[in-house]
Parts: C-alpha cells; structure tokens; sequence
C-alpha cells in the first residue's frame, strides 16, 4: 500500500500529536520514530536507505499509510519522488521553542542511550546520532545559531520544492481545520490531540528518544 501522506517537519513540532491526528483521521498507521523502538529490524533498513542504498520501501512500511518524524523526514523528497500521489505535511513551530525543545528531550535522550549498557539501546543511540545529529546537523547541535539556521533552511527548502496543492504547512496550534481541509476529510467533534509536551518527556522516569 503506498504511502497517502509524507510528514517533511522535523522532530519536536508536534510530529506525535500529528501521528494521532492522521490515524484518528483514518490514516493509520502512522509511521513515527517511535515504531522504529517497536521494530528494531529496522533500524538496518533506515539506515542503508540514508547511505543511498536500495530499500523495500513496501516492506517497511506494509501497513501504513502515513509518515511522519524522524528518521522518515530526512528523506522527504525521496518519498515525494517515490509516492507522486501522496500530499505532503510540514509541520512547524516557532525555531526558538523548537531549538529549546529539542535540546530539553530528545537530544539529550538520545545522546544518553549511547552510553547505555544495552547493547540494542546503544545500537539504537549510535544510529540516532548518525541520522540525525551528525547528518543534519553536522554534529553542532549544541551550537544554537546554527542548529535554527538548519531548520529555517529546511523549511524553506521543502515549501520551494513541493508545489502548494500537494503541500500543507502545518502548527499543531492550528487544531483540526486546516489539516481536515487539505485532506479533505470532515472535522471530528473532540480536540485536537496534544501529546508529548517537553513537561510529559522530561517528567518520565525512563526518557524514550521519540520525538513529538
């Protein structure tokens, strides 16, 4: 089953409420970070799909019909080639609060997990770090200038390749409406979900690297 929609935001701008939006919405499931903790083989195929190599993208992601969040969003317009018919969502927030968000959850949860015991938890932190930090950010996530200067620039560079009918440039403070409007579906009578907040992420007693 190919792919509906292609999540391009980054990490920590409401990529977990999005995911439980499109599957409220019908579009399930949702690939998001976290469904690579639930499936660790394929951890592989991520990461040969980000050398360049071949992947049976069928494969992983048999099942789904949406993506959001890392690692699926550094290869957004991979999958914009790949799935010529799918819509594209780009979720955003506000670079500071995302800057500070990050470096509150994600990096420093995924930064501890490579000094982990566990082998498979190092694995997983060892790769994280891969893909993201040393790949996106050049390994200068620290450096708060440049990190925002990514993002900006990769929002920019998405809304100047996707073509506005197929793109949607989404704050999850927007609520339902714009995003049931772009995919054309009808509005649900219950709130717009608000998950996995900086407070929820940093108040759990064993951190998991999955991104909102």
């Amino acid at each position: 089953m190919p792919l509906d929609i292609i999540g391009a935001g980054f990490g920590r701008t409401g990529t977990l409420s999005l995911k439980l939006a499109l599957e409220r919405l019908g579009f399930a499931k949702c690939y998001h970070m976290m469904e690579v903790m639930a499936h660790p083989d394929h951890v592989p195929m991520w990461a040969a799909a980000h050398r360049g190599e071949p992947v049976d993208w069928e494969k992983l992601y048999e099942g789904y019909r949406a993506s959001v969040d890392w690692p699926s969003c550094n290869l957004w317009q991979e999958h914009a080639a790949i799935y010529p018919n799918a819509k594209v969502i780009l979720s955003t927030r506000d670079p500071e609060s995302w800057y500070t968000s990050v470096m509150n959850t994600i990096y420093v949860a995924s930064t501890r997990l490579r000094a982990s015991e566990d082998a498979n938890l190092k694995r997983f932190g060892d790769w994280a770090n891969e893909i993201i930090w040393q790949r996106i950010f050049d390994g200068r996530m620290e450096d708060r200038a440049h990190a925002i200067s990514v993002y900006n620039a990769h929002v920019e560079r998405v809304k100047a390749s996707i073509s506005p009918a197929r793109l949607l440039v989404f704050e999850a403070q927007q609520g339902w409406t714009p995003l049931c409007e772009f995919l054309g579906v009808d509005v649900p009578n219950e709130p717009y979900p608000r998950v996995n907040s900086s407070e929820d992420f940093v108040g759990r007693s064993a951190p998991s690297p999955t991104a909102q």
